[in-house]
């Protein structure tokens, strides 16, 4: 038969201390957790939609504009489009955007 040794004992206060630090580290995660899958997606071709790029060489219907710092094949779906002008992104396939005149107010 063992022999169980009794003499050693946990600080009832250490213990609690720690479950609370437990419980409470985990509920931060789970909400963390939560709030993380509300947000929308900040990354990929899906955010370019709908965007306002500046063209910088001239669309005849291909050419170049730039959005988010980053400069981007385009073809015109509305006609050509000269250099600084503004365009909305109205569709992306692979590295190509496909823009529209953006119209004035």
């Amino acid at each position: 038969m063992p022999i169980i040794n009794w003499d050693f004992m946990l600080d009832p206060w250490l213990i609690s201390v720690l479950l609370i630090g437990f419980v409470v580290m985990s509920v931060v995660t789970i909400i963390w957790g939560i709030r993380a899958h509300r947000f929308k997606i900040a990354a990929g071709m899906e955010e370019l939609i709908d965007r306002t790029a500046v063209v910088k060489v001239n669309l005849e219907p291909q050419g170049t504009v730039f959005v988010d710092g980053e400069r981007w094949a385009a073809i015109s779906e509305s006609g050509p489009v000269k250099a600084g002008e503004e365009v909305i992104i109205t569709k992306v396939d692979s590295l190509k955007l496909y823009v529209r005149k953006k119209e004035e107010k």
